[in-house]
This record gives structure tokens, C-alpha cells and sequence, in this order.
């Protein structure tokens, strides 16, 4: 038997390779990070330095944009020359500096005379910290997916429950995250929200270091010597991989604050990312392997519209949860930040039910293919809007809308994102040729870059300015969401019918890939 897919029982904990469990903390930490910034964004610029919705909407569109943008970069360097275990390394520590900047936050901003008065020295810093954030996740997260894929063999039936697992250690450090970071910002001062987010991507360095050897080399890179060949006298082409990536910060830094240009450039990128496979599988391939291409492409194409519907939660969910929503819960006063917990708490509930759901159905045959829980994940999106337009008809004596809504809508999110996501992931590294699953997963996180500023010009429909000096009313602003809310339902629902009736189509191209 191969050893692709001999196991040991010795190298593994709980049924699985202990390398899933190394980079399940890994990425828990580095999530607590992300999220634990990313939900505090929006309601940071918009409240300490007086950014209108349009503003704070474009920083964090081209923000998020960008962070699922150089994963394509970042995966094909890992691919290449220097191993998904160096390329993570190293993109944690641009990722623990970059989270040490953001609790720098300056003075706050004034109105003075109908001016509104910011430091911009402390929003230099910020979209410093911003830019080191994003080459940081640019090499970490395509690469620690793809070593979970790699400590699997091809048709091992664990796959699927593994990567629902890795999954589930995401969001663990997102609820977290929201919960603490989200609390401590909105509570005591951002600083104390952003340093606290900076300690867990430091926890998450310190755990991959510690636990790399439990990769046994999976994570490595397929010819060293590659690496180590002159680029430039004695600079080696590992060498010049890093100190490109610190040369590059200065363009992302005018980048994050270009939303335009970041959004032409993601429309470029992917283009050339799926134009680049579809010459590959019609040119380069057998017909089996050019099949399951075009279907992946296919499927990767469609969690664009997925994602759009589903990133509202740090945008115009989590500024609705602040201006419309009562959020008085049994005595208990979340703040708008909090309510970004739900999703990941409804997957660290709801993830091992999916992962063991997927397997028992399997044993007797009645498992969805991968394109019918693409359709679902889609229409379960669009739904959840749903929720919010006919809680959004029923407003209490305030004009406020009740948080149940709101909780209805994570849930929805979340089962529908359980129903894509992980098994999107897992999609990637099957459907793909081995020597470019790097390069197709950078693919995935592309399109969801594409999805990030997608979603910030959504929620620019319901955009509100709070500095005009002239607040909106509840009622107002609760019209305007339900608007966007409304239009954000009916994509999902239509995406969700598409791919039902392409989900045939698409598991026939699969050649048995489930």
C-alpha cells in the first residue's frame, strides 16, 4: 500500500493525525486575531476618527479584500520555493508585528466648525499595521489549509471530518475574539480590544513553532535546494521572498486606502488565477483531471456571491446590530461587536454535528454531493436576510428591531456556511492536480477577496452619515438596511436555485470525487 495513505496509529490523537490538532490552534490564534480586529474596524473608524460609513465601508473593503487577495501570491511562493511550514512561520511574525501596531490609536477625532479634525499620523500607523496584516495572512492562511489536506491521503474518508474539525478551530478563536476583543474595544478603548487581538496571534506563532515536528515533513518544501539558489550575489531566493514582502508594505499601504484600485486589481488577478487553470486543464491535462478543474473553477466562481451575502456580519450587520437592534437579551446588553460571536459560537456548537452528519449519511449513500451543499449554503445566506427584512416589519414601540432576528440570521449564515466552506476547503485539495493545490487554494481565498469588497460596496446601500451633524432616525436607518437586506435575499435565494440545477452537471464532471 502507498504510503499516501498508510496511518499510524502512533502519530495520531482522536482518529486524526496529531498535525491536524497543531494547526487547529494554530489558526484558532490567528483567528482570534483577525477577527478580533476585523469586528472592531468598521465601528473604530467610524466612531473614534469619524470616518463616514462610506469611508470606514472602503477601508474595510479594501482591507479584507486585500487579506484574500495574497494568499494567491502567498500560496504559489509556499508551492515553490519555501514550504507551507516556512511560509506560515513567517507569516505570523509580519502578522504579530502588525497587531502590536494597531493598539497604537492617537488621538481622537474632533468636529471643529463642520470639520472634522483626525491625527493623521496614528491613521499612517494604522494603515501600517493594516499592511503588515495583510502580507502576514498572505502567506499563513492558504498554507496552513493546505497542510490539513496533506496530512491526508487522496480518497481518505476522514478528509471531510478533518477539515470540519480544523474548521471548528476557527471559529473557537473567532468567538473568542468577538467576544473579548469586540468587549474590551467598545468598552475601555480600542487599544485595549486591538492588544488583545495581537496576544493571540502571538500564542498562535508560539504553538506552530512548537508543533511543527508533528507535520513530519508534509509541510516542507518538495526540493530545498530551490530555495536556497542565488537571487541576487548572496542573496538566496528565500532570503529575497522575505525581504520582498517587507519592500511591498509601502504599495499595500497606498492600496488600503485606493478601494477602486484594489477592487480593478482583484477583478485582474482572477482572471488571470481561473484563465491560467481553465489553458492548464484544457491544455495540460487529461480529460478526467480537466473536468473536475472546471467544476472546481466553477464552484469557487459561485462562493464569490456566498461570501458577499455572508461578510455583511462585519459591515452592515454589525452597524445595524449598533444602530437598529434592541440589544437587551434577558437583562444582558452585548455590544454590537459581540453579536459577530454568534456565528462562530453556532459552528463550534453545530460543527461536530455537520462533520458527524456527513459521515453517517455517507455510510448509506445519502450523502449531498459537494455542488447540491454549495446550493444549500447559498440558499441558507439568502434566508437569512430574509429573517432580518420580516423583523425588520416588526419593530417594538422604539422602532427598534429585536436581536432574535439577529440571532436567526447568524444561525442561518452559519449552517449554510457549514454546508460550503469546510467542505469547499476540502473540495480544493481533491478536485485539484497535487503539484497546484497551493495555487488553487490561493484561488478559493481570491475569489473571497473578490467577495470582501463586493460586500463593502453592498453595504454602501445602506450607508448612513453620522458626522453631517444631522443623525437619521431609527426608523430611517432601519428602512434603509431593510432595503439592502431585502436585495441581499433574493441574490441568495436565485444564486442557491443555479446551482441546484447545475449540481448534476458539476458531479458528473467530479468523475467520483465526493
Amino acid at each position: 500500500m502507498s504510503t499516501e495513505f498508510t496511518r499510524d496509529a502512533k502519530d495520531e490523537l482522536f482518529g486524526h493525525p496529531k498535525g491536524l490538532y497543531v494547526c487547529f490552534f494554530t489558526e484558532m490564534w490567528e483567528r482570534f486575531s483577525f477577527y478580533g480586529m476585523k469586528f472592531l474596524l468598521v465601528l473604530y473608524l467610524t466612531k473614534y476618527h469619524l470616518f463616514t460609513d462610506n469611508m470606514g465601508l472602503d477601508t474595510l473593503g479594501a482591507y479584507a479584500g486585500l487579506v484574500y487577495t495574497l494568499p494567491l501570491i502567498g500560496g504559489m511562493l509556499a508551492d515553490k520555493y519555501l514550504g507551507e511550514r516556512k511560509a506560515v512561520i513567517w507569516g505570523g511574525m509580519l502578522l504579530v508585528l502588525g497587531h502590536a501596531l494597531m493598539a497604537y490609536e492617537g488621538t481622537e477625532a474632533t468636529i471643529v466648525a463642520g470639520e472634522v479634525i483626525r491625527d493623521t499620523g496614528a491613521l499612517d500607523v494604522f494603515y501600517l499595521a493594516l499592511s503588515l496584516i495583510i502580507v502576514g495572512v498572505g502567506f499563513l492562511k492558504p498554507n496552513i489549509s493546505t497542510v490539513v489536506g496533506k496530512l491526508y491521503g487522496k480518497d481518505d474518508p476522514r478528509r471531510d471530518s478533518g477539515f470540519t474539525i480544523f474548521y471548528m478551530g476557527i471559529n473557537i478563536g473567532s468567538v473568542l475574539a468577538t467576544l473579548i476583543c469586540t468587549w474590551l474595544g467598545e468598552t475601555y478603548g480600542w487599544k485595549y480590544g486591538f492588544g488583545a487581538a495581537g496576544i493571540g496571534m502571538l500564542l498562535g506563532l508560539f504553538t506552530f513553532i512548537y508543533g511543527q515536528k508533528y507535520l513530519y515533513g508534509k509541510a516542507d518544501a518538495k526540493d530545498p535546494a530551490i530555495a536556497k539558489q542565488s537571487f541576487l550575489g548572496p542573496i538566496n531566493k528565500e532570503w529575497a521572498i522575505y525581504i520582498g514582502s517587507i519592500l511591498t508594505l509601502g504599495l499595500i499601504w497606498v492600496l488600503v486606502k485606493k478601494e477602486p484600485w484594489v477592487h480593478t486589481t482583484q477583478i485582474v488577478f482572477l482572471f488571470i488565477a481561473v484563465g491560467f487553470t481553465m489553458f492548464y486543464a484544457f491544455f495540460k491535462t487529461d480529460k478526467i483531471t480537466r473536468d473536475r478543474l472546471i467544476a472546481l473553477m466553477i464552484m469557487i466562481v459561485s462562493t464569490i456571491i456566498f461570501w458577499a451575502l455572508f461578510e455583511q456580519a462585519g459591515a452592515s450587520m454589525t452597524l445595524f446590530a449598533d444602530r437598529v437592534v434592541d440589544r437587551n437579551i434577558l437583562g444582558l446588553n452585548p455590544t454590537a461587536g459581540q453579536f459577530g460571536s454568534l456565528n462562530a459560537a453556532f459552528i463550534v456548537i453545530l460543527a461536530p454535528v455537520f462533520a458527524w452528519m456527513w459521515v453517517k449519511l455517507d455510510k448509506y449513500n445519502l450523502n449531498p454531493n459537494i455542488p447540491l451543499k454549495f446550493a444549500l449554503g447559498l440558499m441558507q445566506a439568502g434566508l437569512g436576510f430574509g429573517v432580518l427584512v420580516y423583523g425588520a416589519g416588526h419593530p417594538n414601540e422604539l422602532g427598534q428591531v429585536g436581536a432574535i432576528w439577529l440571532v436567526l440570521a447568524y444561525l442561518l449564515h452559519t449552517t449554510g456556511e457549514l454546508a460550503l466552506s469546510p467542505v469547499g476547503l476540502s473540495a480544493v485539495t481533491k478536485l485539484s492536480p497535487k503539484h497546484m493545490v497551493g495555487f488553487s487554494m490561493g484561488t478559493w481565498f481570491l475569489a473571497t477577496a473578490f467577495s470582501e469588497t463586493i460586500a463593502a460596496r453592498l453595504s454602501k446601500m445602506a450607508s448612513i452619515d453620522i458626522t453631517s451633524g444631522e443623525a437619521a432616525t431609527i426608523a430611517e436607518q432601519a428602512s434603509k438596511y431593510t432595503e439592502l437586506f431585502y436585495y441581499l435575499f433574493k441574490l441568495g435565494m436565485i444564486a442557491g436555485l443555479v446551482m441546484l440545477v447545475l449540481s448534476p452537471i458539476l458531479k458528473k464532471m467530479m468523475h467520483g470525487i465526493k
